[in-house]
């Protein structure tokens, strides 16, 4: 357990000393909770397993974790031990858990640009060319496996990994003022959530200041997802690769050799 999180938590339980305190002393309705708060006990589960607290945000029933990775409760219960890396001892990486395959999966767009639209059409383009035991296939009505919808105007998305049941991730965000890199920008963009939602980690996630630019840089933990080593993936910084964190105006969605070498390994 970190020292910021130890600090948060007895400031928390000192909180709480008070809150209980002035309870006793009044007939005030008690105030609602705060459910945007991650609770201490979840904290202290995610310290344990490596993340550090400070990265972690409350996303309705879920958590946010490294800006654009959402962790369900069942993927939290669903823990494993730490893989240890020393560092980027090999490229690219995979979480615990991944799709099963062969499989064809569904991807649907909602209340999409046409910029992400098209981008949309080229991300599953991308997959589809690499000839994988997983093809992805857009459709227009009813349910699919993975819903991407746009909405805000920052840049970027968000995503998740498989929680264990062999299905890829569910949704994806890919936000507004994304389409203002251009039409390459967004192709990477939903071609890296693509990823995450079928098992893919960062290829940076042990030191984003490779692709990143502060206050983005920094080590993401191995845990509760894992980051297990693809074999015959390169042994140094794959600077090319989708996977990367961060993005720029000069992003162009195509995988590097590393990039290939994972996806035709685990599909």
């Amino acid at each position: 357990m970190t020292k910021i999180l130890i600090s948060k938590i007895a400031f928390l339980f000192l909180a709480l000393a008070i809150f209980v305190s002035a309870c006793q002393e009044t007939d005030h309705e008690i105030a609602p909770v705060d459910e945007t708060l991650v609770s201490p006990e979840v904290s202290a589960q995610f310290a344990s397993l490596g993340f550090n607290p400070i990265d972690i945000e409350k996303v309705g029933e879920n958590y946010l974790v490294g800006g654009d990775i959402i962790v369900t409760p069942k993927a939290l219960e669903n823990m494993k031990e730490a893989i240890v890396v020393g560092g980027p001892s090999g490229e690219q990486y995979r979480t615990y858990n991944l799709v099963s395959a062969p499989r064809v999966i569904t991807v649907k767009g909602r209340s999409l640009s046409s910029t992400v639209s098209n981008a949309l059409n080229l991300a599953i383009a991308n997959y589809n060319n690499e000839n994988l035991g997983i093809t992805f296939q857009r459709v227009s009505r009813g349910r699919a496996d993975i819903t991407l919808r746009e909405t805000g105007s920052s840049a970027g998305g968000v995503a998740g990994f498989p929680e264990g049941d062999g299905d890829p991730y569910p949704s994806i965000t890919i936000y507004g003022g994304t389409s203002s890199y251009g039409l390459d920008v967004v192709k990477h963009v939903i071609t890296h959530e693509l990823g995450h939602c079928i098992g893919l980690r960062h290829t940076d996630w042990f030191d984003r200041s490779f692709s990143c630019s502060p206050p983005y840089d920094g080590v993401e933990a191995a845990n509760p997802e894992g980051a297990v080593h693809i074999p015959g993936t390169n042994q140094s910084f794959d600077a090319n690769s989708v996977m990367n964190s961060c993005f720029n105006s000069a992003s162009t969605g195509v995988f590097s050799a590393g990039d290939k070498t994972a996806l035709d390994y685990l599909y």
